[in-house]
């Protein structure tokens, strides 16, 4: 494969806001696609066509957990740490806390089990 058309299939992937989006809330925690919808303020079916982009690229993966599917950094793909590359283009606010935000109204098993 040609190196530079993997790197510009790659920055292509990560050219759209909603999928940076998507990829910094996952970076913080393994999340559901009910529970990114109700983050991003995003209909469901929007949300999981925007990850199946992400997955199909290589930059995420999915874990079942009962009913629920997970998607996770694929930290590495090709010798990328998709994480760094995030890190370098969303930095994290000064102070913020990372990790599951419980979202009022979301129904994923995270968000309604108590803090």
């Amino acid at each position: 494969m040609d190196t530079y058309q993997d790197q510009a299939r790659l920055l292509k992937c990560l050219a759209h806001p909603m999928r940076l989006q998507i990829l910094d809330q996952i970076c913080q925690a393994e999340e559901c696609v009910c529970h990114l919808a109700a983050v991003l303020a995003k209909p469901q079916p929007y949300v999981s066509q925007q990850l199946a982009v992400l997955r199909n690229a290589g930059l995420i993966r999915d874990r079942r957990e009962g009913t629920h599917i997970f998607y996770g950094l694929a930290d590495e793909q090709a010798g990328i740490h998709i994480s760094a590359i995030l890190a370098a283009l969303l930095p994290a606010p000064a102070g913020a806390i990372r990790g599951h935000a419980h979202i009022a109204g979301c129904c994923c098993p995270r968000c309604a089990a108590p803090e």
